[in-house]
């Protein structure tokens, strides 16, 4: 095994990979330190799990389950990149695509009749949504902006959007029904085994049986009913017409892979009620499910005139939607993936409350978050700015994360325990011993789903923040409702934990909406705050917060540090950026930014030293730090114009200011030596490197596929300059 692991992953992303992995094994090989790759990419996990349709020479070895293993052990190393979590739609692009370049997939069943087809239906189905992170993150979060990058962002403050107090944007959410509200928890007092049924009046149907908890686990049930959610919808519909808002659905299709896709696809079908209510039998002959979106809706309908007719007119008859992008006509409802509430709802706060309307112009927009679990947080920060006017970045202080989600904590892990339930009836949860530890009386259509946190992530979970705290002596505060079911469990373990350390006088307990108004006060008096939060808020709040402060969330610094000891070194919070893929490929410019895979890099090679001894390494960790500020104090990250210097400019300075500051400290005399006549070939080459970077921009980029790119083409595309070329090898 390689000492670091780098992944290789999807979209903006790995098309970096290309330009800065090359540099990052140069220089670590000076230093001894050998770094791998393992293959966590969508299409790589398609292939690992159809080794019988495949040529022996097309087989893939299955890269996940491997660093499952790896993340398990002490020596783990891992630097991880943000992947794909696939919609459906992203799925069937993802294989289409293999097909078309000769493996021999099987199509995606979306009606699975056979046995056949079910098994190939199950199977892709574990491609879906979050699969990759559940399996590596057996550790806890410790997110937060790198000094040197908060300190750029004080010193050059980006854009905010002006808030006003008669803004209309606001949020809407269930007043009941929901998740939030159904829920009940219960802490379990010995290991014990479970199975989940639904007792109707024809029998008991087991949904899901084999599960497995051990002493300690909380264990929450909940479920949203079909008919409140409707009702809301609708209600909601009528409401942002009557405010002359844009709607705006904000959902986690991905990470929530099976909930809230279904959740998704009661919104498309409310939208367009009266289409669906006259045309659904027509619509189910087309193949129409709502979950897939509008985008899928409209190209199986569009040679129907109809149906089409009726769209038209019921698409004119509702308020204007929030866009993905107005000048193709994409809409909030087209496809599930395309708006992710913790990407989209940091934006639209940052622009002050201002979504891009059909008409290319921004508008106030209602903000339809469905389940009221973690709304407030979102609603409070939208209040808090319309009282007291925009943040400012020059002054803010910043909030750093800590965050429970080691072994798949709580409703990230819910995915195998989800079910949309085929009739009505009363749902079980029923221990080993006969025991009924949640029940719930259910309708059709209704969505049930369990979770679990577990009593050893949850016990390190505490210890890694009050370790966080200590270190910063900063306000800190679990964002926990003690009147919530799941929350108040956790309270039960983290108050006596806090007190047998003695440090219960350091921390607060919070529910949600409060404590985003407190964190709100402290940053905007440039102080700092730490959140110890469940995994959902970690995921929601590592994107508010960066994107106020820091204008992205990608720049954050993000260490899992794993529960045996090895380390998880994440890239930020900023996904695989897909309209950047796209600038790529019609112009040739990449604007992603690889300030985070810069951090998790020097984090990793640090970590190295610390558990391996090699100092050199440590220098070269050091090194990497000083190279990442010398990127922020030259500006030599992208721009976002084509023209302009992109993502592979950035790398060649990276690799100059890292050479330069390697080659100028005094730690290691032999690294010094190695890397002085590389800084000076790296400075001596910057006309000749910079004028064949940007001669690369400007025309089209063929990397011969999107989901699995040609690796030679790429290499054409993100390595253009022949001179730095010579110089990395």
């Amino acid at each position: 095994m390689s000492d670091i692991i780098y992944t290789k992953v999807d979209e903006a992303p790995e098309l970096a990979s290309a330009s800065f992995l090359p540099i990052i094994k140069k220089f670590a090989a000076a230093a001894g330190v050998s770094v791998g790759t393992k293959d966590i990419s969508l299409a790589g996990r398609i292939l690992a799990a159809f080794p019988d349709h495949l040529k022996p020479e097309q087989r893939q070895s299955d890269d996940l389950a491997e660093l499952g293993k790896l993340v398990k052990q002490a020596e783990a190393n891992v630097i991880k990149l943000p992947n794909i979590s696939a919609s459906v739609p992203q799925l069937v692009a993802a294989i289409t695509e293999l097909q078309s370049q000769g493996f021999a997939l099987p199509d995606y069943p979306e009606a699975p009749a056979t046995d056949a087809e079910k098994a190939v239906r199950a199977t892709y189905d574990t491609l879906k949504g979050s699969a990759v992170n559940p399996v590596l993150r057996e550790g806890n979060s410790d997110r937060r902006a790198a000094k040197a990058v908060k300190s750029f962002a004080q010193k050059n403050p980006h854009r905010m959007g002006e808030w006003t107090a008669d803004s209309k944007t606001k949020v809407s959410s269930m007043s009941g029904g929901d998740f939030f509200s159904n829920e009940v928890s219960a802490t379990l007092a010995s290991e014990t085994g479970a199975k989940i049924v639904l007792e109707t009046a024809a029998g008991e149907t087991v949904l899901k049986d084999g599960l497995s908890y051990p002493a300690g686990t909380v264990v929450d049930a909940t479920y949203m009913s079909a008919a409140a959610l409707e009702s809301f919808l609708n209600a909601q519909i009528e409401e942002t017409k009557a405010d002359g808002t844009l709607f705006s659905l904000h959902m986690k299709a991905t990470m929530m892979k099976v909930s809230d896709p279904i959740i998704f696809g009661h919104a498309v079908k409310a939208f367009l009620a009266p289409v669906f209510e006259k045309h659904g039998a027509a619509m189910k002959e087309l193949g129409v499910n709502p979950n897939s979106g509008l985008g899928d809706l409209l190209a199986r309908v569009k040679d129907n005139a109809d149906i089409m007719g009726d769209i038209d007119a019921c698409m004119a008859a509702r308020p204007p939607m929030y866009m993905v992008d107005s000048d193709k006509g994409i809409t909030n409802l087209h496809v599930s993936s395309d708006v992710i509430i913790d990407a989209s709802m940091p934006a639209l706060i940052r622009a002050g409350g201002k979504g891009w309307g059909p008409d290319g112009k921004e508008q106030d927009s209602n903000c339809v978050i469905p389940d009221n679990s973690y709304a407030p947080v979102y609603d409070e920060t939208i209040n808090f700015f319309k009282e007291n006017g925009k943040l400012n970045p020059a002054t803010a202080g910043t909030v750093q994360n800590i965050g429970l989600m080691a072994q798949k904590a709580e409703e990230y892990g819910s995915h195998p325990t989800t079910f949309e339930l085929p009739e009505a009836g009363t749902v079980k949860m029923i221990l080993d011993d006969g025991t009924v530890l949640h029940s719930h009386k259910v309708e059709a259509g209704d969505i049930w789903r369990s979770a679990s946190a577990r009593k050893a992530p949850i016990e390190d979970w505490v210890n890694l923040a009050i370790d966080r705290q200590k270190a910063e002596g900063c306000r800190a505060i679990f964002w926990l409702d003690a009147d919530r079911a799941h929350d108040a469990e956790l309270i039960a373990y983290v108050k006596p934990i806090l007190e047998a350390k003695g440090v219960a006088d350091k921390f607060e307990i919070m529910a949600p909406r409060e404590a985003t108004r407190a964190s709100l006060e402290t940053i905007t008096k440039g102080e700092n705050t730490i959140a110890i939060t469940g995994n959902v808020l970690r995921d929601y709040l590592t994107d508010l917060f960066p994107i106020l402060e820091l204008a992205t969330s990608a720049k954050m610094l993000s260490i899992v540090k794993l529960m045996q000891g090895g380390g998880l070194f994440e890239t930020g919070a900023g996904g695989s950026a897909p309209k950047h893929v796209q600038q790529l490929a019609e112009e040739s410019h990449l604007r992603w930014d690889s300030l985070g895979e810069f951090c998790a890099l020097g984090e990793s090679l640090k970590f190295l030293a610390d558990s391996k001894g090699n100092e050199k390494a440590r220098v070269l960790g050091e090194a990497v730090d000083a190279a990442t500020q010398g990127i922020l104090d030259n500006d030599r990250s992208p721009s976002r114009k084509v023209g302009e210097p992109d993502n592979r400019d950035s790398h060649y300075w990276f690799a100059r200011y890292w050479a330069e500051a390697l080659a100028a400290q005094g730690d290691d005399a032999e690294l010094a030596a190695h890397f002085a006549p590389v800084a000076k070939a790296l400075a001596e080459g910057e006309a000749a490197i910079v004028a064949e970077l940007a001669a690369a921009q400007g025309a089209a980029a063929d990397l011969g596929g999107y989901y699995h790119t040609d690796a030679a083409k790429t290499a054409a595309v993100m390595r253009p300059s022949a001179t730095l070329n010579s110089i990395i090898g």
